[in-house]
């Protein structure tokens, strides 16, 4: 079997080509990456795989990957993926995830393929989720709050288009928020972590940065969530659905950085950037995986708990005094 998957080198493309490497070597595995990709995410495998350079947002360029690897099976992870950077880059983020899905959709179809293709949404097109809303299924309505939920809402929508005009055989999955080790610090858990670590050795002032702390989240471990991503594709979903994958468990942002200050022992002052406020936020993102679960067998493995002292160790390894 041939797989593609794009953005390979990102957070969740390096833990699914480990998933995949890990768990099925029989498939022959090939990732897409731009020049200017950093690499350190793979460096681990980078042997172990094909790697080959495309712009998404270049057709021509997609094409000739497409008709070089003729994939069996496509995860399309590569997307500009950090709601802030939407605010301030709108345009980018809408070209980047929109038309590089569309590159992709046409050259399968162009060139007469039949791969399962799994796109990766998110619960931020759920956006303003009212309190009789959770948690989220996949009928709720979609109101985004952002240009990147906006633009995840064209992502999804169109690989519904697809499959009914053109019977690509395109899963919709609806990924609630994930984290683990190698996830970039601007991300919260992350960054909360990072910060941590910085304190504990000495490389800043024993103070903590925030944003908005009240907001919920449904946090899944990145290694669940690939290992989902994967089952996906394996049979038990139908093409043209969507599906949440998710814990079904909610915390609030407050919560995980006292997770994270308990597990540090040190003694913290907490402070709020006004720059890390963002225009309009999510209140709370609680997702129902019941349907995605009943389709597959998949639930989640990591407890929270672990996934925060991992990324707690993936920090402390990286920085040195």
């Amino acid at each position: 079997m041939r797989v593609l998957v794009t953005g390979i080198t990102g957070f969740v493309g390096s833990h699914l080509a480990d998933y995949i490497l890990n768990n099925h070597p029989d498939v022959e595995l090939y990732g897409v990456y731009r020049w200017r990709s950093r690499t350190e995410n793979i460096e681990h495998v980078l042997k172990r795989f094909s790697n080959l350079e495309c712009d998404l947002r270049d057709a021509a360029s997609v094409r000739a990957v497409i008709e070089d690897v003729r994939p069996d099976r496509i995860f399309h992870l590569a997307a500009q993926s950090f709601v802030p950077s939407s605010w301030r880059a709108p345009s980018e983020s809408l070209v980047t995830n929109i038309i590089g899905q569309v590159n992709i959709f046409e050259a399968v179809r162009n060139l007469g393929l039949d791969p399962w293709i799994q796109i990766a949404c998110s619960s931020e097109e759920y956006g303003m989720v009212y309190d009789h809303e959770v948690p989220i299924r996949e009928s709720n309505p979609l109101r985004p709050l952002s240009p990147y939920a906006v633009s995840k809402v064209g992502q999804d929508y169109l690989g519904y288009q697809y499959f009914m005009s053109y019977g690509l055989k395109i899963i919709r999955t609806r990924g609630f928020n994930h984290t683990g080790p190698r996830r970039g610090d601007v991300f919260v858990c992350s960054d909360f972590a990072k910060q941590i670590v910085e304190i504990e050795k000495g490389d800043r002032e024993p103070v903590i940065y925030v944003g908005n702390l009240e907001a919920k989240r449904d946090f899944t471990d990145v290694r669940d969530m690939v290992r989902a991503y994967w089952l996906a594709l394996d049979g038990g979903c139908k093409p043209g659905e969507a599906y949440n994958i998710c814990s079904g468990s909610c915390w609030t942002i407050q919560s995980v950085l006292d997770m994270l200050l308990e597990m540090s022992g040190t003694a913290i002052r907490v402070q709020q950037d006004q720059h890390r406020l963002r225009p309009s936020d999510v209140p709370i993102l609680l997702g129902d995986n019941t349907k995605f679960r009943q389709a597959t067998g998949w639930e989640p493995r990591i407890p929270f708990n672990q996934t925060l002292k991992d990324i707690l160790i993936y920090w402390r390894e990286r920085i040195h005094r």
